[in-house]
């Protein structure tokens, strides 16, 4: 692994730490994983530690900066990167180190490698990665995360299913093969969002891929105003599918393609994960 070149703060040693994934772009659809690890972000306290150099990474004619003004009314010019945070939760075993970021336009070897480094420098102990495509799935129904590692005991805990895919891949599949090869366990989740309805941002997926991380960590994480969001999204969806039979038809279509499938959401293992999640939740604020 190559030296670290990121800057990053003095900060306590560690504990276990974990270190949770996203970046906005090919691997984001409607800013479901970016979502995901900003609201982890925001509900853990996360601090700012460290951040990667965008000067080689990054074509700032397709990512460009942004121009606004700071607290004082002072006009700032803010520059796409990715950022390393690190948090204590609550009921947590671990520490977390959250990396938060644009998908790089070029040298993503060495922008991985880079990362990686900083990451083994804190002590990291394992990689969750969060990602989200668009596909052909109803927003009337759970939203369908898949897991996968190359981690036996990781896959025969979450009963991950091997992945069959192939084809281009982004710089989250870049990163858990990097991780792969340096031994360090990784885990990648992948939100499928309604492509009919791919304008950002989704809640309902970010929640899915949330509660994905709470059954993986075995921890609750607090969940803010996710739920209503996730709700008041699906009836504004809902409201704009009925002004168009032509989509209300194809969304009855995809509702009876997920309900005469054996989807993992239908199974009895889901239900009682959900049940076991609930009963947690419920100890918790006691």
């Amino acid at each position: 692994m190559v030296e670290a070149m990121i800057e990053i703060a003095d900060v306590r040693d560690l504990v276990d730490p974990v270190v949770i994934v996203a970046f906005d772009g090919w691997n984001d659809a409607a800013d479901a994983a970016s979502g995901a690890v900003d609201h982890l972000i925001e509900v853990w306290g996360a601090e700012p530690v460290g951040g990667i150099d965008p000067e080689d990474f990054y074509d700032f004619q397709v990512n460009r900066p942004t121009v606004g003004f700071d607290e004082n009314g002072h006009r700032t010019i803010t520059w796409p990167g990715t950022q390393v945070l690190i948090a204590s939760p609550a009921g947590l075993d671990h520490d977390v180190i959250l990396i938060r970021g644009s998908e790089p336009s070029m040298r993503w070897r060495q922008f991985v490698a880079e990362l990686l480094a900083a990451v083994d420098e804190l002590g990291a102990a394992m990689v969750v990665t969060f990602g989200a495509l668009l596909a052909g799935v109803p927003h009337t129904r759970p939203i369908q995360v898949q897991g996968y590692s190359s981690e036996p005991e990781i896959v025969d805990r979450m009963g991950f299913e091997p992945s069959a895919y192939e084809g281009p891949t982004g710089i989250i599949g870049v990163m858990v093969d990097a991780c792969e090869q340096h031994d360090l366990p990784a885990v990648s989740y992948w939100a499928a969002v309604p492509h009919y309805v791919s304008q950002p941002p989704c809640p309902k997926a970010t929640l899915a891929l949330i509660n994905r991380l709470e059954e993986l960590l075995e921890c609750p994480i607090p969940l803010g105003d996710l739920p209503e969001d996730s709700r008041a999204w699906e009836r504004g969806v809902e409201e704009l599918t009925a002004e168009d039979e032509d989509v209300a038809e194809y969304v009855r279509g995809l509702e009876e393609e997920v309900d005469t499938s054996e989807l993992p959401e239908a199974s009895g293992e889901a239900i009682a994960r959900e049940f076991e999640r609930y009963l947690k939740r419920r100890g918790d604020s006691r």
